[in-house]
């Protein structure tokens, strides 16, 4: 019996859909709205035509779940993997939606077999990795108003930046609504500061003496009154916003704490050092997931982690370089864990201290702690067991020492 391939390039409002048989002849083509009832008539017609399994680039999304909800076998080919395989069909580098569904059905036909189907987390898990990855996203936006609002005051008030360690800070905040410029801030006494200090119920360790010091020796605004107004306005607007950003931001964690402790992996994460039971330990355990046959070893981990370098070896030629190619979301929270764990674990301090020697270079030696860490995560994770540091080979050795 012969076997078809679906290929869907994916798109915002049309798809494209090729099939081909085990020979690579095209049996179906045509394009379907990306709309509840197009999606239906799609998976209709795929149960119907018999196809075995269906290529497209996204892992996620409405299209994908009522693939799967039918009980059809989902491959996922990246967008990275179709650019490079365009070649394979067009030696001139031509592109059409068309193409590239063809292409992921001929794909499936020819290197199915090398591909892993699409098995998604659990519902607790996903909702994880969205809150995860939204409070990562409004923390960037923060971060970006921030350095907004730093631009905005070196023209209107120099003497307040630098003045407090966070200018989104409850403290930095109270004070620029009311001194929003130098203008402003032109009458400010130590009496005055030391009074508002004091309304405001500021804790910190600078004197005020100090603080008005910074004020009044910072460079004069060279601005009218005028602009001085219109700048005043420009400071609200960034302070509400940053007020507005962080506020969600404790929001999300707060739901992301919760969420993690009623999470059936949370203690394969939380026990690990310096993960914490919040949004470090959230953030590895979204990102890794909960599906362990997707990670057959940790070699897989690693790759798609980005801390195993990749080799390239041609003749004479032999090299060994960073991995571009990789999730960089699972990245960058691997390397968060690894590069804080080593204050509190002795054996990830002298796995960083020895990479450190040998590279000089802080981010290769962390990337080198994190390749350690993934061999301790992914046992654990396959057993469904917290971190023992008495069970931990390397920690046992060096205490041993």
């Amino acid at each position: 019996m012969k076997q078809l391939y679906a290929g869907i390039d994916w798109a915002s409002k049309t798809h494209a859909v090729c099939v081909v048989d085990d020979h690579g002849r095209i049996r179906a083509r045509f394009q379907v709205p990306n709309t509840g009832k197009g999606f239906g008539g799609l998976v209709r017609r795929l149960v119907k035509l018999g196809v075995t399994g269906v290529a497209i680039e996204r892992p996620d999304g409405p299209l994908v779940q009522a693939l799967l909800d039918a009980g059809l076998r989902v491959i996922v080919v990246t967008p990275r993997q179709v650019k490079a395989l365009r070649s394979r069909y067009a030696a001139a580098g031509a592109k059409s939606d068309a193409a590239d569904a063809l292409l992921l059905a001929d794909v499936l036909r020819t290197d199915g077999h090398r591909l892993q189907p699409l098995t998604p987390d659990s519902d607790a898990t996903q909702v994880l990795r969205a809150l995860t990855r939204t409070r990562k996203d409004l923390q960037k936006a923060r971060v970006a108003l921030t350095n907004q609002l730093v631009a905005q005051l070196e023209r209107c008030f120099p003497g307040a930046v630098g003045l407090f360690a966070d200018l989104h800070s409850q403290v930095a905040i109270s004070f620029l609504r009311r001194y929003p410029t130098s203008h402003a801030a032109a009458g400010l006494t130590q009496a005055k500061l030391a009074a508002f200090l004091r309304r405001i119920h500021y804790c910190g360790h600078t004197p005020v003496a100090v603080l008005l010091q910074r004020i009044t020796t910072a460079p004069a605004a060279a601005i009218s009154p005028d602009q001085a107004a219109g700048r005043a306005v420009c400071v609200a607007a960034l302070l509400d916003a940053i007020q507005v950003t962080h506020s969600r931001e404790r929001d999300l964690e707060a739901e992301i704490i919760e969420r993690l402790a009623l999470h059936a992996d949370a203690a394969v994460f939380t026990s690990l050092p310096k993960a914490g039971h919040g949004v470090r330990a959230a953030a590895l355990l979204s990102e890794i997931g909960d599906v362990r046959a997707r990670f057959p070893n940790e070699e897989a981990l690693a790759a798609v982690a980005g801390v195993a370098p990749v080799t390239r070896a041609s003749g004479k030629v032999h090299s060994v370089g960073f991995r571009w190619a990789c999730d960089k979301k699972l990245r960058n929270a691997l390397i968060d864990f690894a590069d804080d764990s080593r204050h509190a674990s002795p054996w990830a301090a002298k796995v960083y201290t020895d990479a450190l020697g040998r590279t000089r270079r802080h981010p290769h030696a962390v990337r080198i702690l994190a390749r350690a860490w993934i061999r301790v995560i992914w046992r654990i994770w396959q057993d469904h067991t917290s971190y023992d540091p008495a069970k931990h080979g390397g920690a046992v050795r060096l205490l041993a020492a």
